[in-house]
């Protein structure tokens, strides 16, 4: 009755109910709305797909920023497992589960880029097993706020739920998950001496949650963009128009700035190695053009 009240379903003479503690006294009519009740499997959607390979076994998706994997709280449809339902029939039917079918591994619903689902059990299986033995090829770009100090390295740490909010993911000193990412930084810009952000390479032997978001910020350099574990830095005072423009594009970016951009693992049924590569989206070519427009010289 709580969420029915809370969704304005709940009224009493024509006025609707907004407190749940109200108060039912005897002889009152209330007239409930009744939401219909939600199918308990995704159903199928008409939404476009950028499909990059497919064949009997899988399929690979380049999926744009704001699209999230799967059904969720929050997130009942408007998903990829509705678009890949509608696109793939039944053949995607009840391959890993009911409520997320052939869904091996995500992305974050603002995270572009490469994707690999599976189409029946055989090719769940065998993509699960390298996703688990961290065989499976994934490199990301990512934009962040100033430059790490050394142009590569490994971050090794421990991951787990955040014990003040159990929404982020956090750096933990025992009790997570071990996660591992190589990252080597590809180009800097701005000042030299002080980069206002950096285009960084990062690639995955280990698969957490927010892995890279997470790993990134406790390095010291967020990525730009990113709501829940990013600071927006102050830029620097603009000399021109051309110089405020870009730092408005840098500032204002609307997603945390991550693109998976390399996928690669074994085929189930052909015994050989396929590996994707996609070019960032336009947004993103957007946010490296206006940060090397700030390049000295």
């Amino acid at each position: 009755m709580r969420q029915l009240i809370d969704e304005g379903r709940v009224r009493r003479g024509g006025a609707t109910i907004r407190d749940p503690n109200h108060r039912v006294k005897p002889g009152e009519d209330y007239e409930i709305d009744i939401p219909q009740p939600k199918a308990a499997e995704p159903l199928g959607e008409n939404i476009p797909l950028t499909v990059v390979y497919e064949d009997q076994d899988l399929i690979v998706i380049d999926k744009p920023a704001g699209l999230v994997v799967h059904p969720a709280a929050g997130n009942p449809d408007g998903t990829l497992v509705n678009a890949l339902i509608a696109h793939c029939g039944d053949s995607l039917s009840g391959v890993g589960g009911v409520a997320r079918p052939g869904i091996v591994h995500r992305l974050d619903k603002d995270t572009s880029g490469l994707l690999v689902a599976a189409k029946n059990e055989r090719a769940m299986t065998s993509l699960a097993r390298q996703f688990a033995n961290h065989t499976i090829e994934r490199a990301y770009k990512a934009v962040v706020w100033g430059s790490p100090r050394l142009g590569e390295g490994r971050i090794e740490t421990q991951i787990g739920r955040n014990p003040f909010d159990r929404k982020r993911m956090g750096v933990l000193r025992q009790g997570g998950k071990e996660a591992r990412t190589r990252y080597r930084v590809l180009e800097r810009f701005g000042d030299p001496d002080r980069p206002l952000a950096s285009l960084i390479e990062c690639r995955l032997e280990t698969g957490r949650t927010h892995q890279i978001r997470v790993h990134l910020t406790h390095l010291g350099h967020p990525l730009i963009g990113d709501p829940s574990y990013g600071r927006s830095r102050q830029a620097p005072r603009p000399k021109t128009a051309e110089q405020a423009a870009a730092y408005e594009t840098v500032t204002n970016f609307p997603r945390q700035a991550l693109h998976a951009g390399i996928l690669g693992f074994q085929h189930p049924s052909l015994h050989r190695t396929l590996r994707f590569e996609r070019p960032w989206p336009a947004d993103f070519a957007a946010l490296i053009a206006a940060l090397r427009s700030l390049k000295p010289g």
